[in-house]
């Protein structure tokens, strides 16, 4: 549990100093367009590797539980879009038009796959049903993202039409993902074998594209337009946001009769948004100095479902087989 929760306090780190070295040295002109270039290998690499880590034999042992996995869908497509477009008259006001709009990109996003899968096994869940449910809302969100994100912002616009953003993101994610896939009886040894250094691929594709994104929104004026005041307020909703999405989700599995295992796979599927997938997703949907207020409600959410969900699988695992989740959140 120490080493997972060094990975994230470090990845945390460099986080902050990327998006600093993007405020005080931004890329542009020339290099804008080398960086560009590079982003767009590093995000195809990025999903090359998913591919190869997924396990045929978890997404059989896992995909004939239907009814978990059209819950965490539910929660992840359905729920979590519909909370921030609930929430518009307040949030809106609050954060203004830019950071709301990020707020209604994160809620369409799909769940993340690594850290999900990670918890539920450390949390002692149905983890065959967390790798099958994580890998497919990946997967789904390259289509159902856009169409969700062409009836939220439908006043604001993406600058391309939805069929051609799928088909974009299509190209430059899911390919990579299945060619990995497709490859993976003849790689995934090495893969397993080096699955922490891989891990360091992953990351360093992330930061390449958030350094790429809020240099571009820098130049474009993002601080003057994002003061922090506004941060902290940002911060307070995504609390607000996750807090009401893991009590929501364990209600609702618990109400529905799942066991605890599969209540821990609803709850840490359905509650967390993967940053792996809404970067570089960012990236090829928005374009110029949207991107930053774009993506920093996801960049601050996504720290904050891994502290409270590291808290929350360790009291799960110290569960007896008789406790409930309400004692795992009211400890």
């Amino acid at each position: 549990m120490s080493r997972l929760r060094s990975l994230f306090d470090n990845f945390t780190v460099l986080l902050i100093v990327v998006i600093a070295a993007a405020s005080f040295f931004p890329v542009y002109g020339n290099g804008a367009v080398i960086f560009e270039a590079v982003t767009s290998f590093a995000v195809a690499l990025l999903f090359f590797m998913h591919g190869a880590k997924l396990s045929r034999q978890a997404i059989i042992a896992g995909a004939m539980h239907w009814r978990l996995h059209a819950l965490v869908f539910g929660f992840t497509f359905v729920l979590f879009p519909a909370i921030g477009w609930a929430l518009k008259p307040v949030l809106e006001p609050l954060l203004g038009a830019g950071l709301y709009m990020g707020i209604l990109y994160l809620c369409a996003l799909p769940g993340t796959v690594q850290s999900a899968i990670a918890f539920t096994s450390l949390a002692r869940g149905n983890v065959p049903a967390a790798v099958c449910s994580a890998s497919a809302s990946s997967l789904i969100g390259i289509v159902v993202t856009p169409l969700l994100l062409s009836v939220l912002l439908h006043t604001n616009g993406t600058g391309r039409s939805t069929v051609d953003a799928i088909l974009h993101i299509a190209v430059q994610l899911l390919l990579p993902f299945l060619a990995g896939h497709l490859l993976r009886p003849w790689i995934g040894q090495w893969i397993e074998r080096h699955r922490s250094t891989l891990a360091r691929v992953d990351q360093s594709s992330i930061l390449l594209v958030v350094y790429t994104a809020f240099s571009a929104s820098v130049i474009g004026g993002l601080w003057q337009v994002v003061p922090p005041l506004a941060l902290i307020s940002l911060t307070l909703v995504c609390c607000f946001l996750l807090g009401l999405l893991l009590f929501v989700t364990a209600t609702i599995s618990r109400s529905l009769g799942f066991s605890k295992e599969d209540e821990i796979t609803a709850v840490f599927c359905g509650s967390k948004k993967s940053m792996a997938t809404g970067v570089p997703m960012a990236h090829m949907l928005f374009a110029g100095a949207s991107i930053g207020p774009l993506l920093l409600p996801l960049m601050i959410f996504h720290q904050i479902q891994l502290m409270a969900c590291a808290v929350l699988a360790q009291r799960y695992a110290r569960r007896n087989d008789a406790s409930d989740a309400g004692a795992a959140f009211a400890k």
